[in-house]
């Protein structure tokens, strides 16, 4: 790649690290804050529902060194989180950062997986949308489409329980990863299969696409290219196709993340979101810190990956 073709990439990619690192710092603030002044205290789970006031609770509290403002507690985490540490489990009292290491794979799975399955369902129809218009199979495919992303997750992922257990008994029960090694990989296929159908994803994504190539093929450069006999998806390609579903990943990200925490409830999958929802019920902040810093970080570089696409497709992009 030529010099001059680098630098608007290098630009855009170190101006979006910077925004990234001042949007992780106010996360971490206004999640603490949060957690502050909500109601209870995360060493009730080690007292036993004991008054946080009392002579057990104190010497708890300056045995562990916990300081007793919300400025100082943060800058206390903040420092060590800094030198990579992000605290100690309250309920279980590991190390936070292994944990996450070891729940975030099974997430990142389950996300990337679903992605890529609401792709290989999404393009096709999209571009063969865009390509032949409105016929019957393009219309009964984006409505089956539209149908599908409307059925809430949680309600889809019961019936394919259901479906695969009691109608097929294949489907290993809600047994984790010890799941029968016969079945094993229906294990890790199914829970992709309902979050990539049904998160409401599949659809944004083909209306995004179809319309996006529309517009492009409808273009008079590309007009021109089909006079010349040109390849026309060539052309249409980096417009058309690469940055629309680059922009419609990254914003359906988050989306994705909030239905992998109702998924892996549903199929017990050992990821972050069950994560998340334990240390919510126990009050362990620590790790509800460490997930909502790796869940921002995670969105945040899908939209790293969206703008280094777009400023690599259209440099001047990165001095607007």
């Amino acid at each position: 790649m030529k010099l001059a073709a680098i630098r608007p990439v290098s630009r855009a990619l170190a101006r979006e690290l910077a925004v990234t690192a001042l949007l992780l710092l106010g996360v971490s603030v206004v999640v603490f804050a949060i957690l502050y002044l909500a109601p209870g205290d995360p060493l009730n789970v080690l007292l036993e529902g004991q008054s946080p006031r009392s002579q057990l609770a104190l010497g708890m509290r300056e045995a562990l060194g916990v300081p007793q403002t919300w400025y100082g507690q943060y800058a206390a985490w903040f420092g060590k989180m800094l030198q990579g540490n992000f605290g100690n489990s309250i309920r279980t009292g590991l190390p936070v950062l292994p944990e996450l290491a070891r729940v975030g794979v099974y997430t990142l799975t389950l996300t990337l997986g679903s992605l890529a399955l609401t792709l290989l369902i999404a393009v096709p129809i999209a571009v063969h949308a865009a390509a032949h218009g409105g016929t019957a199979g393009n219309t009964a495919a984006t409505l089956a489409a539209y149908v599908l992303s409307a059925v809430p997750v949680f309600w889809f992922g019961y019936i394919v329980v259901y479906v695969f257990i009691h109608q097929f008994g294949m489907f290993p029960l809600i047994s984790g990863t010890a799941a029968k090694q016969e079945h094993a990989w229906l294990y890790f296929l199914v829970p992709i299969f309902v979050l990539g159908i049904a998160s409401g994803t599949l659809s944004e994504m083909i209306r995004h696409l179809r319309e996006e190539l529309s517009r492009v093929l409808a273009e008079d450069y590309i007009r021109t290219a089909r006079a010349k006999g040109a390849p026309v998806w060539r052309h249409a390609f980096k417009e058309g196709f690469l940055i629309p579903v680059t922009e419609i990943m990254s914003a359906k990200i988050p989306f994705l993340l909030g239905g992998a925490v109702i998924v892996e409830q549903v199929f017990n999958w050992p990821g972050m979101g069950r994560m998340a929802w334990q240390a919510a019920q126990d009050r362990d902040f620590p790790v509800i810190m460490g997930i909502a810093l790796v869940a921002a970080a995670f969105v945040r570089l899908g939209n790293l990956l969206q703008r280094v696409v777009f400023t690599a497709v259209n440099p001047r992009a990165s001095r607007e």
